[in-house]
């Protein structure tokens, strides 16, 4: 199991509700591509520009393959990664 979990920070607070949306559509969609076992976004109580996106991928292969996927490549990258700072965690789940 691949457990990727990402950080985004928006830049600007005007565009959370846009980067609200975005990510949702970006979970619906993933959570339909193969081998994706879990996807969800969080966005914080404390700090309402930071988001956390929390994913399970059953290999790396599928990890690899979701980051070719259209809704990655047309929407995240172009529409999401400018308005945000990005912190990727790949991480081992201890428990």
């Amino acid at each position: 199991m691949i457990h990727n979990n990402v950080i985004l920070r928006a830049k600007r607070p005007e565009d959370i509700d846009k980067i609200s949306g975005l990510l949702t559509q970006q979970a619906e969609v993933s959570l339909t591509e193969q081998g994706c076992q879990r996807f969800e976004v969080y966005q914080s109580e404390s700090d309402t520009q930071t988001f956390i996106l929390i994913e399970w991928w059953t290999s790396q292969e599928d990890l690899d393959r979701h980051k070719n996927a259209e809704q990655f490549v047309q929407v995240y990258i172009p529409k999401v990664v400018p308005l945000v700072d990005r912190f990727p965690h790949p991480s081992r789940r201890l428990v």
